[in-house]
């Protein structure tokens, strides 16, 4: 299968690069940074440098790739989780703009598979957002992964696991890895 990984050098983008390339998908893994596309390239993917907010890149980016699967796994947090509250803006854009470009290039391209992260809590400041991303994404016929907290390395719960809901980080990329061929719906992928 071909998957368009969109924030495939995130805390969870990272692992789930790892295991379509271990399960030889051809990957595209999109990335903001110049500096992480030698990374994606030495994990075995096509690296993408692109920005969500830049529809018309976005879109020749994934009509090029020509994917089975269009994967949203973009956030927009920050490295301190004490921080989180100065990101709702900037992450709500992710799940507003950013998955009304992502959903307009998977068109375009002609892809019939979405899948797109989403959480199993209401985050302070993003009711509105949460609700359209996911209305949006399941409008489109795609599904929606709610995932607890992560938690485990790289995480912002690395030594332990947070309140629920929660899902250690690499049990939720292997039980997203599960998906790939989902029926559209809502998921909820927690340890509870």
């Amino acid at each position: 299968m071909r998957v368009f990984l969109a924030g495939a050098t995130g805390v969870i983008g990272v692992r789930l690069l790892r295991l379509l390339t271990s399960a030889g998908h051809d990957v595209a893994g999109m990335t903001r940074s110049p500096e992480r596309a030698a990374f994606v390239a030495a994990l075995g993917a096509h690296p993408v440098i692109g920005d969500v907010f830049d529809a018309d890149q976005l879109l020749d980016s994934v009509v090029d790739f020509r994917p089975d699967l269009v994967m949203h796994q973009l956030t927009d947090l920050p490295d301190d989780r004490g921080r989180i509250p100065d990101h709702t803006e900037r992450n709500n854009r992710i799940r507003t703009e950013g998955t009304r470009n992502l959903l307009a290039a998977a068109s375009v391209a002609g892809v019939r598979r979405f899948l797109a992260q989403s959480v199993a809590w209401t985050p302070p400041g993003s009711v509105a957002a949460v609700a359209g991303h996911e209305r949006l994404v399941l409008e489109a016929g795609g599904v929606v992964i709610r995932y607890g907290q992560f938690w485990g390395p790289g995480t912002f719960y690395p030594d332990g696991p947070p309140a629920s809901p929660r899902i250690h980080i690499e049990d939720a990329a292997r039980r997203t890895m599960m998906l790939l061929h989902a029926p559209s719906g809502v998921v909820v992928l927690t340890d509870d």
